[in-house]
């Protein structure tokens, strides 16, 4: 069984914060991690039938979850609604991933929560936005990175637009933005003592994030796809398989780094087309692929080792919590099992607790919701008719 959920105090910079966060798909989770990594008391909200379908006798192992409480609730039913609407009051931060229109319908939209509360920060995450021609559609993280124009630079020269894994779009253009948004209108809220909404969408963080290939387009610096000094144009700054199947990353652009890695290679410069005429990039690409396929990933490490050429090896997801590096920094945790990264960025003054492990869905109801302010009686009376549990 999982721990039950602490109701101390949280340490970090977000300790005293309390946050709504409605189930949904993993950009919403993701905020609420980042919350909760931070030190904001999240209370996560799951449906009745997830609460009572999971399998409590296998801990709970989603590290999006970290550190958050759980119920489950019935938001169609009159009474869970009010359940809601009381936890809204005595919030700081809700926020939702449904489609527009969507929390209005079940009466916990911004106009009724906010009415009540107006002091809240309502967050709300879509792939399109709130308003828009495409507003209601359905998408995924490929969708919305190909109408903000940054699916299209994404690949290699010779290879159609290649989406990343759903990382780009969802996570950084969806959860982190949302989580952005919400810090600052939290601020904000310190000088005017109101709330307000904050309407993230995917499409408009998957812009964002380009913004600096919008300008250097804009100035002729930037060209098609997979021809550019980052997106694997460049020989130097691209990726090389090792003689044991392994890859090393090679990032040698500034002309010291490109030395120190031709050195590194046993290249002479002298014998090789000059780094930034691209007419010679092709052979420049052949001559390290055929230098670094003769040793393995580990004799790369060591001969660079302590050598800036900005080369390093590619790390698999079960490899990178046991680099030197990054245990010498704990940039990973091992929580209930399961290894993950580490709450990112950290604080001199107001460092986070390390996270909780994540609960099951309606995990503790009583207690969390007794903590939170609703009256036992209520709660027990709930739970016997099913409405939360």
């Amino acid at each position: 069984m999982n721990p039950k959920p602490s109701l101390e105090p949280s340490s970090g910079p977000l300790a005293g914060v309390r946050v709504v966060e409605l189930v949904g798909l993993g950009p919403g989770p993701f905020c609420g991690m980042l919350l909760a990594d931070l030190g904001a008391q999240v209370l996560r909200i799951d449906r009745v039938e997830a609460a009572k379908a999971v399998d409590r006798s296998r801990p709970a192992t989603n590290a999006m979850h970290r550190s958050k409480q759980s119920i489950g609730l019935d938001l169609k039913n009159r009474q869970g609604l009010e359940v809601f609407l009381e936890l809204c009051d005595r919030s700081d931060v809700a926020f939702e991933v449904f489609r527009p229109g969507v929390a209005e319908r079940l009466g916990i939209g911004p106009e009724t929560v906010c009415a009540r509360n107006p002091r809240l920060v309502y967050g709300r995450l879509t792939g399109f936005g709130q308003s828009g021609d495409l507003a209601p559609r359905a998408g995924h993280d490929i969708d919305y990175l190909a109408i903000s124009g940054a699916l299209e630079q994404l690949g290699r020269a010779d290879s159609p637009p290649t989406p990343p894994i759903s990382m780009l779009a969802d996570f950084a253009g969806g959860g982190m933005l949302l989580a952005y948004g919400i810090l600052a209108a939290l601020f904000a809220r310190e000088s005017t003592g109101a709330g307000q909404v904050v309407d993230a969408a995917m499409v408009d963080g998957s812009a964002m994030m380009f913004t600096p290939f919008y300008a250097a387009q804009a100035s002729g610096f930037w060209g098609p796809r997979g021809t550019n000094l980052l997106d694997s144009g460049a020989p130097f700054y691209d990726t090389y398989e090792t003689a044991d199947g392994k890859w090393i990353a090679v990032g040698a652009l500034e002309p010291q780094f490109y030395a120190a890695f031709l050195i590194g290679l046993e290249l002479d410069s002298t014998s090789l087309p000059d780094q930034n005429d691209k007419s010679g990039w092709p052979i420049l690409r052949e001559r390290f692929s055929s230098a670094i396929k003769l040793r393995t990933r580990a004799e790369w490490e060591e001969r660079f080792s302590g050598v800036d050429a900005c080369v390093a090896p590619v790390l698999t997801p079960e490899e990178a919590p046991l680099y030197p590096h990054n245990k010498e920094r704990n940039t990973f945790l091992n929580i209930g099992g399961v290894p993950q990264p580490a709450p990112a960025p950290r604080f001199s003054a107001t460092p986070a607790a390390s996270p909780r492990p994540p609960m099951h869905p309606g995990e503790n109801t009583e207690a969390v919701l007794n903590d939170w302010g609703i009256p036992s009686e209520k709660v027990a009376a709930l739970i016997e008719r099913g409405i939360i549990i």
